[in-house]
């Protein structure tokens, strides 16, 4: 069932609107942990960041139960904008929502050309022997931080700190991963699809991690022909956020690759 994303989706962005697209895919903390990837491309491209249908209080479409339905429902959006070249940046679920569109747009010829690179950060969706995902669901606010960060006191926010409105929002964006990416974040067919990827790709990993490890991570890059894995010290789930610096030196290689 084709899924048709709402016009009105608040969308963080940056950059010349004439310049290469960058669609950044935020996870389940929503698109404020991916805005300063939107701010880092801005220089170089325009950078999208789209709220994902469910989060932060917007409406999620009934029949949005999966994530290569959203994946779907986003290379739709690119080609009737006609975009060409698009650079996937995702985050967490944002990396596995990239990875399916990457998989997707390889056996669609409607798709040739669409997709042009995948940076794949910390993301979940694969079953990997031996490196389970963590139990998101399971976590309460002080093990979410020491799983999801090198440094847990970053991380970590008391959750009686929250506002009735903050902690409404939180809890149904929990609901809506859980109804998206499912209990386990994962697709038991996604690791052994990756081989149909056939854009540049570069997978990124903080080092602690423990939410998906690094060998995670690893057997990931794997899967995908050519893909290059770079692991970030000091950072966890979120590298980005902990460790900017080596985070965007590793992005901005690869793409001056190519």
């Amino acid at each position: 069932m084709r899924i048709t994303l709402p016009e009105d989706l608040p969308v963080i962005q940056g950059g010349a609107p004439e310049s290469r697209t960058a669609l950044v895919l935020h996870g389940g903390g929503g698109p404020r942990t991916v805005a300063p990837i939107v701010s880092h491309l801005a220089a170089t491209m325009h950078a999208l960041a789209p709220t994902h249908p469910g989060w932060d209080g917007t409406a999620r479409p009934d029949a949005l139960t999966s994530i290569a339905r959203l994946a779907a429902a986003y290379l739709t959006r690119l080609r009737e904008h006609e975009e060409r070249d698009v650079v996937l940046i995702g985050s967490s679920i944002g990396g596995w929502i990239a990875l399916e569109m990457a998989v997707q747009a390889a056996a669609d010829e409607r798709y040739a050309g669409t997709v042009g690179a995948v940076v794949d950060i910390d993301g979940v969706g694969a079953v990997v022997a031996g490196e389970p995902i963590a139990d998101f669901f399971a976590l309460d606010a002080r093990g979410l931080a020491e799983a999801a960060w090198h440094d847990p006191e970053r991380g970590y926010l008391d959750p009686s700190g929250l506002t009735d409105e903050q902690r409404a929002i939180q809890q149904a964006n929990g609901r809506t991963m859980a109804a998206v990416a499912g209990p386990g974040m994962s697709d038991p067919s996604l690791l052994g699809r990756l081989n149909a990827v056939n854009v540049p790709t570069l997978v990124i990993w903080g080092e602690s991690d423990r939410i998906v490890t690094p060998a995670y991570g690893r057997a990931v890059a794997r899967s995908v022909p050519g893909a290059q894995f770079v692991e970030i010290p000091e950072a966890g789930h979120l590298p980005h956020l902990e460790a900017p610096d080596a985070t965007w030196a590793a992005i901005d290689k690869f793409l001056a690759t190519f």
